[in-house]
């Protein structure tokens, strides 16, 4: 999505106060978690908490996705693949998106890193490494079988998530410094410029079904 020349850009309020402390909260604790999980201390008492903390925070983002203001809710950035394909055609060019929210691309990588955050609270739930001291809550509810699997499946995600952290790292300097569009700030004062009819005029530039 480019900007357009004589395009109506609007300085506004975009993300909440919630919506801004659940995203710096959830930072801190998915690295401190990966830390603690990468390098101990051996019992892992500390990555559990940390691991409930998540939990409590994701159960907030789901509610808060079905009754928060517009842009917090998943209704309003989980677009169709018609206008994820449109936006992502104008994605390279040098000029800031304004969207009004996660755009259509975003939206879906937010989704996609709550899934997977999900996944890996709710495996670690249940893991059991099998060293007597580290064992989820709930493994022995589950199974020893699934425990194991559940505990391999954790390492794994844990892997996929940092994957995608690089990811959105990547992204946001790309905005920066390709697309001349700052995503941090308006994440720490929840102001930001954008252009209320770049979700209109996607869809008349989206290509056919």
């Amino acid at each position: 999505m480019n900007e357009r020349a004589g395009s109506p850009v609007v300085e506004t309020r975009l993300w909440d106060l919630p919506t801004r402390l659940f995203h710096w909260a959830l930072v801190v604790l998915v690295a401190t978690s990966w830390g603690l999980g990468e390098f101990g201390p051996d019992i892992m008492t500390l990555h559990f908490w940390s691991g409930y903390a998540i939990c409590g925070l994701l159960a907030f983002r789901l509610v808060w996705g079905l009754v928060g203001p517009r842009p917090a809710r998943f209704a309003s950035f989980l677009y169709g693949p018609r206008k994820v394909l449109a936006y992502a055609a104008g994605l390279s060019r040098r000029q800031p998106s304004r969207w009004p929210g996660h755009n259509p691309l975003g939206g879906w990588a937010v989704a996609a890193l709550l899934l997977l955050l999900v996944a890996q609270v709710a495996t670690g739930l249940v893991a059991d490494p099998e060293d007597f001291v580290n064992v989820g809550p709930f493994a022995s509810a589950v199974g020893a079988d699934l425990s194991r699997t559940a505990t391999a499946l954790h390492e794994t995600l844990s892997s996929l998530i940092l994957l995608m952290v690089a990811l959105h790292v990547g992204v946001i300097l790309f905005y920066r410094h390709w697309k001349r569009e700052d995503l941090i700030g308006p994440m720490i004062h929840g102001r930001k410029a954008v252009d209320p009819s770049a979700e209109e005029a996607l869809s008349r530039s989206a290509p056919p079904r």
